[in-house]
C-alpha cells in the first residue's frame, strides 16, 4: 500500500483523469516522483468501477483503492445493504472480508465485527477506508477466516462467508465443494462457533445442488438488482431441518420488490391457466431465478396464459413484482398479420416461443425501441399468438 498516492496532488489526478483512457496514463511519465504510472492507472480503473456499484467509497475523498478483481468481486452497497437486514443479535464474523462492503453495512446494525482477510495488503487498505469512513466497531484481522476461528474460544451470533466462486483452472464452478473455503466441508466447524451462518453465492448455484451439499438450511434469498440477478443468500440455522422460505427479492431505485413462499409448496400448488386478458404481467428476474410459477399464480390469484409460459394475465390491473402491460390486441402468429399491424418499432420480448428476438426483428422488419412492447408467445390453447401492448408505470 502505497500511502503516497493518499496525498492531495494524487488525488486530484486520479479524480480529473477518471474517463481518461487508461493505456494513455500508462504510456506516459508519471507527473509524481513517490506514485508510478502504472499505480495511477490501477487506482483510476478500480475507482471508475465503484461510480454505480459503490457510490459511497466513489465519492468519499482519500479512499484507497484494491486491484479492480477485488472490486469486481465484491458486493455492491444494494446488495450488501440487504444483506445486513437479514442479520440479528451482537457479533458477526466474516471468514472471507475482502474490500469490506458487507462489513460497513454489517457495523451499522451489529455491535461487534471482524473482518478476516488473508491478502494482509488488501486487509491494510480496508482498514484505511474503514478510518475515513469514521467505522470503529469493525475489527481488522489479516488471516485466513477459518484459521482465525480456531485460535478463539468465543461463540459469536453469525458466521459470514463468500466463498470464490473460481476453481483452480479459473472456469466457472457450480459446486459449492469446489470453492475457496469449501464451505460443505466446514459446516460442522462453523455451527461449533455459531448457531446462524450466511452464505453468498454465485446466482448460477442450482437450489437443489446447494440444498445437497449444505445442511439446514432454513432460507434462501434471491437478489436481483435493477432487475438482474446478483446473488444468492442461503442462511443456515444450526439443526434447523423444517420446509425452506425462498424470498425473491428485486432491488430498484423507489422500492424494494418481495416475494416469499415455501420452496415445498411449489411442487403441490397448481396454475389458473386462461387466455390473455385485460393485463399482462411479466416477473422479475429474481422471482423467474426462483421457479415459483405456480406459486405466484395462487398467491396473486393470478392465471397464466400456459403452463409452459412464465407470463401472467388477469381481468384488473394489479400491484406486481415485475413488469405490468394493457394488452391493447390480440392476434394469431403469422407474417400477413403481422404485417397488416404496421409495427415498424417495437420493444419486443419471446416467451415459450420456436423463434428467438433477432430472427423475429428481421423476418418482420421491426425496429427495437418506442412506446408499443410485442409479446410472441404460446397461449392455453397451444396457439402460437401475438400480444400488443403498452407498459404500465407503477
Amino acid at each position: 500500500m502505497n500511502k503516497n498516492i493518499l496525498h492531495t496532488g494524487v488525488q486530484n489526478f486520479i479524480s480529473k483523469n477518471i474517463n481518461t483512457d487508461i493505456s494513455s496514463i500508462l504510456l506516459k511519465k508519471s507527473p509524481f516522483t513517490s506514485v508510478t504510472s502504472k499505480e495511477l492507472a490501477e487506482q483510476i480503473e478500480a475507482k471508475k468501477k465503484c461510480k454505480n456499484k459503490l457510490p459511497k467509497w466513489f465519492n468519499t475523498s482519500k479512499i484507497y483503492y484494491p486491484n479492480k478483481l477485488n472490486i469486481e468481486q465484491t458486493s455492491s452497497e444494494k446488495t450488501a445493504e440487504y444483506k445486513a437486514s437479514i442479520l440479528t443479535g451482537k457479533s458477526v464474523i466474516d471468514i472471507t472480508g475482502g474490500f469490506g462492503i458487507d462489513c460497513f453495512y454489517f457495523s451499522s446494525k451489529i455491535e461487534q465485527v471482524f473482518h478476516c482477510e488473508i491478502n494482509t495488503q488488501l486487509s491494510k487498505i480496508v482498514s484505511h477506508n474503514l478510518s475515513i469512513l469514521n467505522v470503529k466497531n469493525i475489527k481488522m484481522i489479516p488471516l485466513d477466516g477459518i484459521e482465525y476461528l480456531k485460535k478463539i474460544d468465543l461463540k459469536l451470533d453469525w458466521v459470514y462467508v463468500d466463498p470464490s466462486r473460481r476453481n483452480d483452472r479459473k472456469g466457472k464452478v457450480f459446486l459449492l465443494s469446489d470453492c475457496l473455503p469449501n464451505v460443505p466441508s466446514h459446516v460442522d466447524f462453523l455451527f461449533s462457533k455459531t448457531n446462524n451462518i450466511l452464505i453468498k453465492t454465485s446466482p448460477l448455484l442450482d437450489f437443489s445442488v446447494g440444498i445437497s451439499e449444505l445442511k439446514n438450511v432454513k432460507e434462501i434469498h434471491i437478489v436481483a438488482v435493477e432487475n438482474e440477478v446478483k446473488e444468492l443468500l442461503w442462511v443456515l440455522e444450526k439443526n434447523y431441518t423444517d420446509t425452506i422460505s425462498i424470498t425473491a427479492v428485486n432491488i430498484v431505485k423507489k422500492r424494494i420488490d418481495l416475494f416469499n413462499f415455501i420452496l415445498e409448496e411449489e411442487k403441490e400448488n397448481n396454475a389458473e391457466l386462461s387466455l390473455p386478458l385485460k393485463y399482462l404481467y411479466e416477473p422479475n428476474a429474481a422471482i423467474l431465478k426462483s421457479g415459483a410459477f405456480k406459486t405466484l399464480s395462487k398467491q396473486l390469484n393470478i392465471a397464466k396464459l400456459h403452463t409452459n409460459t412464465h407470463l401472467y394475465t388477469h381481468k384488473d390491473y394489479h400491484n406486481f413484482p415485475g413488469r405490468a402491460f394493457k394488452i391493447n390486441s390480440i392476434h394469431p402468429y403469422n407474417k400477413k398479420v403481422i404485417k397488416n399491424l404496421g409495427i415498424t418499432k417495437a420493444n419486443v420480448t419471446i416467451r415459450n416461443f420456436p423463434e428467438n428476438v433477432s430472427d423475429i426483428r428481421k423476418k418482420h422488419k421491426i425496429k427495437d425501441g418506442g412506446n408499443i412492447y410485442l409479446f410472441f408467445t404460446k397461449n392455453c390453447e397451444n396457439s402460437l399468438t401475438v400480444l400488443v401492448c403498452s407498459k404500465v408505470v407503477s
